[in-house]
């Protein structure tokens, strides 16, 4: 377990090592109320009109996590569900005041 919680501390330090452009670019995104931290683990869209360069900003974050999250859930013998679950946890405590995350009925609210 503590391999796994430094693997997740790992993980995050790498989510936050974007290059710096798009870094500030999904920041900006979350300072909007365009984007949250789901509860699966990934970014969504938190308004259904985002516009496109949003939307692939989304997808672009997701699969990279995406990836992390596989590639930590086979060097650790666990689901990948169970990586993107503590990513959120940690996601949930890094997150800003005022930016989304979504609440365990899936809703989306202000930290």
């Amino acid at each position: 377990m503590k391999t796994l919680v430094s693997k997740t501390a790992a993980l995050l330090f790498c989510l936050m090592l974007l290059p710096a452009a798009y870094a500030a670019t999904l920041q900006e995104a979350k300072a909007q109320g365009l984007v949250g931290e789901q509860r699966d683990g990934y970014v969504g869209l938190v308004v259904a009109n985002a516009p496109a360069d949003i939307v692939a900003l989304v997808r672009d974050v997701n699969n990279q996590r995406r990836q992390l999250y596989q590639q930590i859930a086979q060097q650790n013998g666990i689901p990948v569900e169970q990586v993107a679950a503590l990513a959120y946890e940690k996601a949930v405590t890094a997150t800003q005041s005022g930016h989304f995350i979504q609440n365990a009925s899936g809703a989306w609210v202000r930290k």
